[in-house]
């Protein structure tokens, strides 16, 4: 029987120059999504072969164990992780399929004329709903098509949904980015904090922060410091609410229903706020904006409703270009009043549009009750088994846990999103054939993502079971306690590169763990701080900027998007950078839980 044993320096005995070996794959994906700009899905199958040889080549691990460790990352890339992502685009397309998704965009629309209120309500609360259930990609997508139908120019269209897809993508997709991060970091240290629900509660004393400044940020792209001297209530109040149900959502209610709750409670703090106050003044900017010089095409944002290339290199699904029930194509380019107005849509389709949201969250918060949690985690509904035939051993001696895979069918995100999908499916009376038909289109819009997740994944398995992220991780340790500081920056590097959260942790979580425990630092701290780091490359990924630029008919002009947001994404990465190297600290230790 092949067995395998991690060992961190098998070159010269050194871990500085094993180093130069383990970084290979990260240094081939890198190199091939920022500089060579490859299809995602290409880069990642090649940087899998590079880890597969350093692992076999450099590490000698036999190579039935490194492919076998590949196979387990790449089934566990599938499931849970797009288990759930395919799902959650499933349950959105049948609210695009029924035309109850303009129905939910014109009742947003209603709620103000004031299009920095808008863009609150639509990029902040709705984006992050979107986040919530599919990520990916998707929030942008749609969200950039929304504020250009409302009336906002382009380049501002696509700077505002970028930097609104920032607080809510650590808990995106039912919390993916925290799943994978809870799974890829179990074993790499004797710590038993290192699991979904700790790390998700950290990562929530984290990115609240974000919360509270990112609507302030919003108006202030739009319309300055008049916009955030008018407008502040709102931004306050949607930010403020936000943060506080992040927090208490990810530390005493549901981790994976974190994003889905605090979006509601936002959106409906705004509502209620317009109930007594209005801003002094309500501009006209739609006819400002037109001093900006972009030239696009008049059907820009209707092509944009007919899909796009998605994270990762896949294509997320869009709208239809459906206006309510009778399947009539709504204007696209006029102003909030031009876009909805013209049409009122009954109480009950309304009610019918927000059913969706509500069946996942009756749904989730069931499974989350204790005894049904309890009895969903044991068999038959959960089986935990050894990955057949893949026998690695720690650098101790001892088995590493991440051989073992957890196979929750059942109380699986993406299982119970299959369920949510039959019930709205049902509630908004799509056809069984219907249904099924936009399941099978969203597998085959996926289809690049669900590689490149794939081999993203089998590539962070294989080096970790090798022992690549070990030689990397002893060599970080040299940086000693500054490493707190750099922490949240790898973790930008590793979405600003690939374009998700996921794929970062995936990569750098392990990572960031083993270098913690040699440089004595808390591994929670550090992990989290790879995620919340992590959401700020976001807006800055080429992915992220293909979408928006795409969405707005400015392809190839990613350039000028970028310029406007990648100041916000540096600022926003220091405040994070000062808030983590604090919690290493005497000053806000108290806020990393305890062992």
């Amino acid at each position: 029987m092949d067995q395998f044993r991690i060992v961190t320096d098998p070159v010269a005995n050194s871990v500085a120059v094993s180093a130069i070996f383990a970084v290979l794959p990260l240094l081939t994906l890198f190199v091939l999504l920022g500089a060579l700009r490859m299809r995602a899905w290409l880069a990642g199958v090649i940087s899998l072969v590079v880890s597969l040889l350093v692992a076999i080549i450099v590490y000698s691990m036999p190579v039935g164990q490194a492919l076998l460790s590949a196979t387990e990352g790449a089934t566990f890339g599938f499931f849970p992780i797009l288990w759930i992502v395919i799902n959650a685009i499933w349950v959105y397309n049948l609210t695009v399929v029924s035309g109850h998704f303009d129905v939910l965009r014109r009742s947003m629309a209603r709620v103000s004329p004031d299009m920095r209120i808008q863009a609150i309500i639509v990029a902040f609360c709705f984006g992050a709903l979107l986040e919530a259930l599919a990520g990916f990609g998707t929030p942008v997508a749609v969200t950039v098509v929304m504020l250009m139908a409302l009336g906002f120019p382009p380049v501002r269209a696509a700077a505002v949904a970028l930097i609104a897809n920032t607080a809510p993508v650590a808990f995106g997709a039912l919390a993916t980015p925290i799943v994978t991060l809870g799974t890829v970091t179990s074993g790499a240290a004797d710590d038993p904090r290192l699991n979904t629900d700790t790390l998700g509660a950290m990562v929530g004393r984290q990115t609240p922060l974000l919360a509270v400044i990112v609507p302030l940020i919003l108006v202030a792209v739009i319309d300055g410091r008049r916009g955030m001297r008018q407008t502040w209530p709102a931004a306050i109040v949607a930010g403020v609410v936000f943060a506080g149900a992040q927090f208490a959502a990810s530390n005493y209610i549901s981790v994976p229903l974190t994003d889905i709750i605090a979006s509601l409670l936002s959106a409906a703090s705004v509502v209620l706020l317009l109930r007594v106050w209005r801003p002094a003044e309500i501009p006209p900017l739609h006819v400002d904006a037109e001093a900006e010089t972009e030239t696009v095409p008049a059907s820009a944002a209707t092509q944009a409703t007919r899909g796009y290339h998605g994270d990762q290199g896949g294509d997320v699904p869009q709208g239809d270009g459906r206006d309510g029930q009778d399947g009539r194509e709504g204007s696209q380019n006029g102003t909030a009043g031009e876009a909805y107005g013209q049409k009122i849509d009954p109480p009950g389709e309304i009610a019918k549009a927000y059913a969706p949201y509500l069946i996942i969250i009756v749904l989730f918060s069931i499974t989350n009750i204790g005894v049904i949690k309890e009895a969903l985690a044991k068999e038959p509904w959960t089986v935990v088994f050894g990955w057949p035939g893949l026998h690695v051993l720690s650098a101790s001696g001892k088995p590493v846990s991440s051989t073992n895979f957890t196979l929750g069918w059942v109380p699986a995100a993406g299982t119970l999103m299959i369920v949510a999908g039959i019930l709205t499916a049902i509630v908004l009376r799509v056809s069984a054939g219907r249904a099924i038909k936009a399941y099978g289109e969203t597998y085959v819009t996926l289809r690049h993502a669900i590689v490149t997740v794939m081999a993203v994944l089998a590539l962070a398995y294989v080096m970790n079971q090798s022992g690549q992220t070990n030689t990397l991780g002893a060599f970080l340790a040299m940086a000693g306690g500054f490493f707190v500081f750099l922490s949240s920056i790898l973790g930008w590097i590793g979405v600003a590169v690939t374009g998700s959260d996921t794929s970062s942790n995936a990569l750098f979580g392990a990572l960031q763990v083993q270098t913690a425990t040699k440089a004595g630092l808390d591994p929670v701290l550090l992990a989290a701080a790879n995620s919340s780091g992590g959401v700020l490359g976001k807006m800055i990924s080429p992915q992220n900027l293909a979408i928006a630029a795409s969405a707005v008919g400015m392809a190839g002009r990613e350039g000028d998007i970028f310029r406007r947001v990648v100041g916000w994404s540096l600022v926003l990465l220091l405040i994070m950078c000062v808030l983590v190297t604090l919690q290493g600290t005497p000053v806000l230790d108290w806020m990393v839980p305890a062992k």
